[in-house]
């Protein structure tokens, strides 16, 4: 079977074109006129990426209209294209153009979805709940939103696991500090706890996918035989200076390491005796 293609664009969802007195590609609106669309995927605009948008819009103007359709108490909603608005107006333009189209709210919503998949503009988690929404708000089968929106099925289905994930991992794959991948491989994990704790140890020590993956189900696997994660055993080198301490001090001693060239020294003693033996070598 033929894979699907996101490359078909925005044609294959909007329904055929309205009368020309209700459309037109070329038209200018006035940017005060335009409003955000209530049906907008997207939750966060990088600051940086919309100034630098900005620039260029600037130098070259907007090259593409905005998609809107009209509002009932005046001017347009923005469908496809408020990221654009939005540096416009950082430009300092004054008019923008428009294509007006008469699309009901799912017709809009699918728009500016496929927009937004199609320029990559979407992080992971406004992509699962865009796809969920236009399961829980029109019903729509994983199947049937691969299909608008050209994906295979596995790949929304992927994108949908992601809500199970802990709010506080959601928004770390949202930040753009863990990926997808990373998202999906934390999954494995046996509870929230242990989600939460491998995100942040996976950010700090930059895990790789399959490095995430191989420690959610290490935990797993401690988890459901109740065994302790194991901790990382001490260097070649912490243990020759252990056993050097403990020749030369004649009693047992353990170093414990807190951090980068940090930690603590403790020395075993069994009698006062023992102690005043150990202070007289220190001192």
């Amino acid at each position: 079977m033929a894979r699907r293609r996101l490359g078909r664009g925005l044609d294959g969802l909007l329904p055929a074109a309205p009368p020309a007195s209700e459309r037109s590609a070329s038209n200018n609106a006035a940017i005060e006129d335009l409003h955000p669309g209530h049906m907008q995927p997207r939750g966060r605009m990088n600051p940086e990426g919309l100034a630098e948008l900005a620039a260029s819009i600037r130098e070259h103007g907007v090259l593409e209209p905005i998609l809107v359709r009209k509002r009932p108490s005046g001017g347009f909603e923005i469908i496809a294209g408020e990221r654009r608005w939005r540096a416009a107006q950082q430009a300092g333009l004054k008019e923008v153009p428009i294509f007006l189209h008469n699309l009901d709210d799912e017709a809009a919503f699918e728009a500016a979805l496929v927009e937004n998949l199609q320029r990559e503009d979407l992080n992971p988690m406004e992509t699962a709940r865009a796809f969920q929404r236009l399961v829980d708000d029109y019903g729509y089968t994983q199947e049937t939103i691969a299909t608008k929106v050209g994906k295979e099925r596995s790949t929304v289905a992927n994108a949908l696991r992601l809500l199970k994930l802990p709010k506080d991992v959601m928004d770390i794959v949202e930040d753009g500090e863990l990926s997808e991948g990373h998202g999906r491989a934390l999954l494995a994990a046996p509870n929230v706890s242990s989600m939460k704790k491998l995100a942040r140890t996976a950010v700090s020590k930059g895990w790789s996918v399959r490095e995430a993956e191989r420690q959610a189900r290490r935990h797993a696997r401690d988890d459901a035989t109740g065994a302790a994660p194991k901790k990382p055993g001490k260097s070649t080198n912490v243990r020759d200076l252990e056993n050097r301490l403990s020749r030369a001090l004649g009693s047992s001693t353990k170093i414990h390491e807190s951090g980068k060239e940090r930690g603590q020294v403790r020395i075993s003693y069994s009698s006062f005796d023992e102690l005043d033996r150990i202070i007289e070598k220190l001192t």
